[in-house]
C-alpha cells in the first residue's frame, strides 16, 4: 500500500564489541545466545518527593549507570573469552572496572556505548540433560544510547 512502512529487525544486523585493556572480543561471533544482549538501567532517572499539602517537586538523578546481560550459549567460545577477561581482571584493582562495550544495528539506527564495565560476578555454571545458557552479567559506569527511528537511521523524529 502507498504509504505503508513496514520495519524489519535481524540480529544479524547487530553488531557487538567488548574492549578492555589486552582484550577485545566479536561478541557477535562468539555464540550469542537467542535471549541476546539486555541492558537496563541500575536505578530510577527521577525521585518525585510529594509534600504534606500536596506539592511536590522531581529530583534529576545524574547516575547513567546500566547493567548488561550477555547470554550465550553453553558450547560458545565466548565462555572461554569473557572467563580469561573475568579471571585475568579479578588478579589486581588496576585491571578492574575498565570494560567498555559498543552496540551498532546500523539497519534501525541505534549505537549504544558502555563504559566502565565491571563484571559483576563469573556466569552461574550448570550441567544438565539439555544445554544450559550461561548469563555474563556487568556493570557500567556510564551507558550513552543514541536510538533511531527504525525507518532511517540518517533521519530523527523529534517530536513537537
Amino acid at each position: 500500500m502507498p504509504g505503508q512502512a513496514f520495519e524489519t529487525y535481524s540480529f544479524l544486523d547487530v553488531q557487538a564489541t567488548l574492549v578492555a585493556p589486552g582484550y577485545t572480543f566479536d561478541l557477535n561471533s562468539a555464540g550469542i545466545a537467542a535471549e541476546g544482549i539486555r541492558l537496563s538501567m541500575v536505578g530510577e532517572k527521577d525521585v518525585t518527593t510529594i509534600g504534606a499539602d500536596g506539592n511536590g517537586m522531581h529530583t534529576l538523578i545524574a547516575s547513567d549507570a546500566s547493567n548488561c546481560e550477555v547470554t550465550v550459549l553453553k558450547s560458545a567460545p565466548a565462555n572461554a573469552m569473557l572467563n580469561a577477561l573475568y579471571n585475568f581482571q579479578k588478579t589486581a584493582s588496576a585491571n578492574w572496572g575498565n570494560i567498555q562495550i559498543t552496540i551498532n544495528n546500523p539497519s534501525v539506527g541505534d549505537t549504544v556505548l558502555l563504559v566502565g564495565g565491571a563484571f559483576l560476578k563469573q556466569a552461574d555454571i550448570a550441567y544438565a540433560e539439555q544445554q544450559v545458557l550461561n548469563v555474563w552479567s556487568f556493570r557500567f559506569i556510564a551507558r550513552h544510547d543514541i536510538l533511531g527511528n527504525g525507518l532511517n537511521p540518517r533521519a530523527v523524529i523529534i517530536p513537537a
